[in-house]
């Protein structure tokens, strides 16, 4: 897949493009326009067009985008087909949701090890995975070679855990721990998960509709 010069931004609208290809593939829609498109997303048509110009062309003059084509185009562009190996770090709540509730294998990952340092919960199962203690993280990755971890731990402990996974081989996070992990490892993929923010931001939006 060749590489694109596109902002980040247009990158984090590609998913919600997959996911609303997705409803229309499977209610058999075969074709769409950017002005359709547009009015089922809440965006401009000129944005989705400029958008998916980043990455080539995909529409016809006069016909649209071909859905089906559209979405697997995109689903290779995201890389949805890659399988990276991922591991996570923490067996909490948070973890086991994440183990539980996300579809990996759809999303370019396969889930295979979860890692607590609790004796209590080490041997529990998780969505088909046995958690394993933290002390065999070194070798597990020795024989495993995880692409990525998903941090779900305290910020107090995710410097030192990062640095051990950055030393065994570890090449992207997917990060709850509230420590900005980007700001020391610049040259490793981290995508830093503040779900505060979010709520935050949610709130802002309450209270202004409220104030109306």
């Amino acid at each position: 897949m060749p590489k694109h010069d596109a902002s980040m931004s247009v990158v984090k609208r590609l998913p919600r493009y997959y996911r609303f290809l997705s409803d229309l593939k499977d209610n058999n829609i075969v074709r769409i326009s950017s002005r359709e498109l547009s009015d089922k997303m809440g965006l401009t048509a000129s944005q989705i067009r400029q958008d998916l110009n980043c990455f080539g062309g995909f529409g016809q003059q006069g016909y649209g985008y071909n859905v089906a084509q559209l979405h697997n185009e995109i689903g290779m562009i995201l890389g949805l087909s890659s399988k990276f190996k991922a591991i996570i770090i923490g067996a909490g709540n948070l973890g086991k949701a994440i183990a539980t509730q996300m579809s990996f294998e759809k999303r370019g990952f396969s889930l295979i090890g979860i890692f607590d340092n609790k004796e209590s919960v080490t041997g529990q199962m998780i969505n088909g995975l046995p958690v394993r203690h933290v002390s065999g993280l070194e070798e597990f990755c020795s024989e495993n070679r995880p692409d990525v971890a998903i941090l779900c731990i305290p910020r107090d402990a995710a410097p030192k855990v990062a640095e051990q996974l950055v030393g065994l081989g570890i090449k992207g996070f997917w990060n709850f721990s509230h420590y900005d992990l980007g700001l020391k490892y610049k040259d490793i993929p981290v995508e830093n998960v503040h779900l505060s923010d979010s709520l935050m931001t949610f709130c802002y939006k309450v209270k202004e509709a409220s104030e109306k």
